[in-house]
This record gives structure tokens, sequence and C-alpha cells, in this order.
């Protein structure tokens, strides 16, 4: 026990820091937007929450490592040779170890020269700035210790001092200051020779870390040690890799990114799906097709705040299973429509992909002394219309497959005497409570069995109307819209009251039947009002300016928290942090490698890579038409084996250059861009979500592929409609723009 005392009390300070860090971030723009509507500042609240971010990535970064979270191609999994798979596993771990090293090292000069005199209030700069060489030397003594056997770990430990050895310049400059002849000179021709090795081993280096990115090795370590390499070939010193990491980490656009991340964690562990799937239902599944729509419309909302597909098929997947196979959809339909749908909100705010093309878009034409005036705004108003087009689409084909199935009009009966015959055979009453009951939705005993409305339930009401008030009197400062908010609750609250108690049992239509009432329309409402609010209080108040997006990120936590916790009770108190925990992996390990994307791309600008390729491209590729046909097959690819953020942070920098030499608008496309990776999660033989759902829906994988392959297809048809009609693209945005937005 004494022994495992330092580890846990280790264990305890980083969950401490990286959580304390991630809540901060909520709660200081959350603060800072109620007192402004007194006027009182909260003294550089701002440079203090954009530092936090950057503790925040390197602690979650740390904790990733730490649970062997970080995003890996890993295609040596799928070689048969047990020994070959170890021999490169362990080979990945000395060449991640030994780069984490070096870069740790190098940020030392960087920070003790390049961040004096820099400070947030009383605090200096540097600081905050310490988590990175701590989480780089922390990552690697950990990938370091991975190895069970002794002698594996000692070649790791080798690495570490091989890494030390070849960090030499950095700890010269650290040790003797910043001019490299004031070191003593018997360490100059060592520097001399590694300068010259990285100038001639570039190209070879550059191979071997891409090959070891394919067979697991980390994708963040592998772009790191590529931007280091081609910048020391240059002639740059090796610390300067950090100058855009730290200015990338310091930005205020990216801290809502872990924020949307855990607002989505927290929708995802309550029983918002559950909810939101009834109210959908009782909207819209007494419509041809209805179903369906329910299916893709909740698959947007959810993905759209947790920004990955994939997790909106594993939380959502068995409820909304269970609905399609009981209201008669066959099998394939079922299937294939909820593997392709989970990706649909990506083209929604606050769509984490949108935020990622955006500022890597920005980053790129401003290092290129490009001029854009598109804000985050325009891409998020750009990636409507194409969205809307997906989501028609995914509907569409939807609703024909399980036309030509023929299997919706046999799944259930209506027989006489109000009673429903399942296909269990176990009868449900038509009452709309007691049916979602007998489909195995709700909980019995969530309901009351009487006509009138359940105190409970309006407890609901009398605790969210007044959240939606004081959200709405928050966010627009404008007593008209408030006190029209007030009166709608006020009337949506009694007509919910009146209608309950006249409503009869047996008059009631069901969820799922042919009818739809206004009973159980309110009390489907009652439910889920303040989950769908979410959504349209805070884009209405970003797109009227009257929010940041940082501060649309902080509010929708706070309030899905008071949702959640406090007036629905689906997560209690205690297990916050553990949200915390199952978000973190998903913060540490998307942005670490937002952080070396930023580094590369400027290694990429400065060493002429893009420039000198785009002159190659169009010596080669005359015809805008035929690079986007060329574009939109390699993103495919891509796409089917690297997750989207991995790929837009790597990627886009190679591609808006290109674009821009073919005169494509880059905002046009930044949407291509998300439209094509977003397939390559569906793309046969390796699109990850095929994965995810024949784990999740247990079954065969290539049965999942063949069900999802005719919704793959109208993926293509709309890809190509948007690729080629620009319009659609830019359309909203150029209104947006003429109207001063």
């Amino acid at each position: 026990m004494a022994a495992k005392f330092p580890a846990l009390a280790v264990s305890r300070l980083e969950k401490g820091v990286c959580f304390g860090a991630l809540a901060l971030l909520v709660l200081i723009p959350f603060a800072e937007l109620a007192l402004r509507q007194f006027a009182i500042p909260i003294p550089h609240a701002r440079g203090l929450i954009v530092h936090l971010f950057l503790v925040l990535v390197f602690f979650a970064a740390m904790l990733t490592s730490k649970s062997g979270g970080h995003i890996a191609i890993g295609v040596a999994q799928y070689i048969k040779n047990a020994r070959a798979r170890k021999i490169l596993e362990i080979g990945g771990i000395l060449l991640v170890v030994f780069l984490l090293t070096v870069l740790a090292w190098n940020t030392l000069p960087y920070i003790r020269y390049g961040l004096v005199g820099r400070s947030v209030g009383p605090v200096p700069v540097w600081a905050f700035a310490l988590a990175m060489p701590l989480g780089y030397f922390v990552m690697a003594l950990r990938f370091a210790l991975r190895p069970k056997c002794w002698g594996q770990r000692a070649a790791a430990l080798a690495a570490i001092l091989a890494g030390t050895v070849a960090a030499v310049p950095a700890i010269a400059k650290l040790v003797w200051g910043v001019n490299p002849f004031d070191a003593p000179e018997a360490l100059w021709p060592w520097m001399d020779f590694l300068y010259d090795a990285a100038a001639a081993m570039m190209l070879p280096a550059i191979l071997l870390l891409a090959l070891a990115a394919l067979a697991g090795m980390p994708i963040f370590a592998a772009i790191g040690g590529i931007a280091t390499v081609m910048l020391m070939a240059g002639g740059l010193e090796p610390e300067a890799f950090h100058i855009p990491v730290f200015d990338a980490l310091t930005s205020p656009d990216l801290v809502a990114i872990p924020l949307f991340t855990l607002t989505g964690f927290f929708l995802s562990e309550s029983k918002a799906g559950e909810r939101l799937v009834r109210t959908f239902q009782v909207f819209f599944s007494w419509l041809p097709g209805g179903i369906v729509i329910v299916a893709v419309l909740i698959s947007a909302f959810f993905s759209s705040f947790t920004g990955a597909s994939g997790v909106t098929i594993l939380a959502l997947g068995g409820i909304l299973y269970t609905i399609f196979r009981r209201n008669g959809y066959s099998e394939r339909v079922t299937v294939g429509l909820l593997t392709a749908a989970g990706g649909t909100g990506v083209m929604f705010p606050p769509s984490l992909a949108i935020i990622l093309v955006f500022s890597t878009s920005s980053m790129i034409l401003h290092f290129m002394n490009v001029h854009t005036d598109y804000t985050i705004v325009h891409y998020f108003a750009g990636a409507v219309i194409p969205g809307l087009i997906l989501v028609i689409a995914m509907v569409a084909t939807g609703i024909v497959l399980s036309a030509r199935s023929r299997l919706g009009a046999k799944a259930a009966r209506w027989e006489d005497g109000g009673v429903e015959t399942l296909d269990e055979g176990r009868a449900a009453p038509r009452s709309w409570h007691k049916r979602l009951w007998a489909q195995g939705l709700v909980h019995r005993e969530s309901f009351a069995s009487g006509d009138a409305a359940n105190p409970l339930s309006l407890r609901e009401w009398f605790l969210g109307a007044p959240l939606m008030v004081l959200l709405v009197a928050g966010v627009f400062r404008f007593w008209g819209a408030t006190v029209a908010v007030v009166l709608v609750m006020a009337t949506l609250i009694m007509a919910d009251i009146v209608l309950a108690s006249k409503a009869k049992v047996g008059r009631e239509s069901g969820a799922g039947g042919k009818g739809f009432g206004a009973a159980q329309a309110f009390g489907s409402l009652r439910e889920s009002f303040l989950e769908i609010m979410l959504p349209v209080v805070l884009v209405a108040g970003f797109f009227t300016g009257r929010l940041t997006l940082m501060e649309v990120s902080a509010v929708s936590v706070v309030y899905v928290v008071i949702v959640e916790v406090f007036i629905k009770r689906d997560i209690a108190l205690r297990d916050i942090p553990k949200v915390f925990a199952k978000a973190t992996p998903i913060v540490g390990g998307v942005l670490i490698i937002l952080a070396m994307a930023s580094g590369l791309s400027f290694a990429f600008v400065d060493s002429g890579v893009p420039e000198r390729f785009s002159f190659w491209m169009q010596d080669t590729v005359h015809s805008r038409l035929v690079f986007l046909l060329l574009l939109n097959l390699a993103l495919l690819l891509v796409g089917s084996v690297i997750d989207m953020f991995s790929a837009i942070m790597v990627l886009l920098p190679l591609v808006v250059p290109l674009g821009y030499v073919y005169g494509i608008d880059p905002l046009h496309l930044g949407i291509i861009f998300i439209l094509n990776l977003e397939a390559g999660f569906l793309t046969p033989p390796v699109g990850i979500n095929l994965f995810l759902a024949s784990s999740r829906f247990e079954k065969p994988f290539m049965s999942i592929c063949r069900y999802a392959l005719p919704f793959f297809l109208v993926r293509l048809i709309v890809l190509v409609i948007v690729a080629y009609i620009p319009w659609f693209s830019t359309w909203l945005p150029g209104v947006l723009m003429r109207m001063g937005l």
C-alpha cells in the first residue's frame, strides 16, 4: 500500500489540475457573461482563460497517455504474424519516447527566452507554459514504462537518453545562453552534425515517421517529429516549432472545443437521448417515414455537440434500433440508416469539425499573407445548406428503402378495442405513456396511471421555465424578448395542464400510431423542451453577436449541468468527475494533435512545400474540375483510415494552398473537406463507423458494409453536388456579409 501511495497522489494531482482547468474554462466565461449585465469586468479574464486552456491540453494529453487513448491509425493490427506486430509495437514505443524527449528539451529555451516579461496579472506566462515540457516528459516516461519486459524498458530508457543527446542545441542554449558560440567548443561539431544530418536525412526521416504512424505510433508524436526535422533541415532552431504551438493553444476560439465536447458527454451520459427520441416520435412518427426522420434529426442533434459520429452510434444506436424494429423496419434499413446518419450533425453549429476547419484554414492563409473576411460565423452558415441537403438525402433514402422492404405495414396492426399487437405478442394500450412503457422506452414508474398531468413531470416545467427566462435575459439583455419568453412558457404550461387533464386513455393515439394528439405533444415537450431549447438559444445568441463562441460553449456546459444534474437528476453530483474523465481522452487526443499540426503547418510554409506542390499540381492538372475529383477521391481514402480531426489538422495545410491556386473559395473548400471525411467513415472496407456499428449492433462486419452501402452512395451524390456547385456553400455567408455580420 505504501508503494502505491506516491503513484496515487500523482494521479489525483494530475486529474485535479486537468479537471480544475476544465471547470475554470467553464466558470470564468460564464461569470464574465453574468457580471457583464452589471458592467463589472473580471480582471485578466481572457488571458487567464487561454492560458488555462494550454494547461488543460497538456494535462489531458498526459492522462490520455496513461490510458493509452491517443489517436493512432494502427494498420499493424492487421498483420497476422504476432512477432512482427510485437517488433513494430516496441519500435514505435522507442521512437515515441525519443521524439517526446526531444520536444520536451526544445520547449525549455522557448519558455526561458521567448516568454520573458509576459504575464497574466501577477502570474508570469512561463508558469502556465511549463505544462508543455512537463507534459512531454511525463508522456515519454509513460510510454517508456509501457512494456512489461525489463529489457524493453531499458531500451526505452535508452531512447530517453538518446533524445537528450539529440536535443543538445536546445540544452546548450538553456545553459549557456542564446548565442550558440557561448557553448563549449567541444559541443560545436555535434550541433553542426545534428543540423547537417537533418538536412541530409529529411526525406528518409519523414518517410520513417509516416510509416511509424501507419504502424500505430500516436499521430501527434509523428507530426511533431516531422515538423522538427523539417525546421532543422531548413536551418531554423528546433524550438521555433513551439512558437506556433503556443500561439494555437492560446487562441480563444479553440477553447470552445473541449467545452462543447463536455456538453456532448453530459448529454450522452444522461437520458436526454431517450427523452428527445420520444418527443421526436410524437411529432414526426405519424408522418410517412416519420421514424426515419426521428433517427436522422436526433443523430444530427447529438453529433453536432459531440463532434463524433461514433459517439452518436454508441449512445443512441440501441434505443433507435429497438424503435425501428418494433415499427416494422427491416434490419437492413435500420442498421444502414443508423450507421450512416450518425455524422450528419457535423454540418451544423456548434460542430467541432467546422471550428477546426476555420481555425486551420485561417492560420494557413495568414502564413500565406492572404487576407480573408470570413469568420467562424460564415463557416457555420456555409455548412447549413449542404447539411440540410445531406439530412434530406438520408431521410429520403431511408424512406425509399423502407417502402421497398414492405415491412412497415406488417409490424403493427390496429385491432378493435384500441389495442395494438406488437411482434412479440405483447399487448399495449393506446395510451401514449403506456405504449412507451410497453415498448420498453421508459420506466413504468415515470408516468402516472391517470388522465391528469403528472405533478412530478410538471415540476420540470416550473423548474425549467425560470431557467429559460434567465438564460434569455442574460444572453439577449432585451426585456421584450424576456417578456415574450415568459408569456410563451406560461402558455405552454397552462396548455399542457388543460390538455393533460382532458385527455382520455381510450382516445389517445399512440406515439407510434397513425394519429397526432396535442396532449401527448405537450406531454413530450414537458420532458425534453429544455434539451430542445439548448441549441436554439445558443445558436441565436451566437449569430446575433450577443455571445462569442467561447461564451456559447461555456453557457452550454452550465446549462446542461443544471438540466441533467439538478432538474432531470439523470447524473448524480458525485458522478460529474466521471463525465469529465470520459471527455478527457477526446480533449487530450484531439487537441494535442491540433497543437502539433500548427507547428507542422508553420514548418510546411517555411519550407515552401505547399507552394512547390501547388506549382507541380498546376503543371500536372490544368482543370479545376479534375482537381476537385482527385481531391474528393484522396479525402475519401484518407477519411477511411484517419479520424476527421487528425485529417483536418494534417492535410488541410497542404490543401488550402492548392485550393487558392485553383481559385476555390476557402470556405467552400472547408465544407468539401468535412463532407469527404465524414463520408470516409462509411467507406468500405475500413471506415471506422462500420466497425463501431458492427460492435454496437452485434452484426458481422460485411453485413454492416452491405447495409450501409446505399446510404454511402447517396452521400457521394450529395458530395458531388456540393463540391461542383459552390453556391450551396457560399450563398448564405454572402448574405450575412452583405448584412454586415
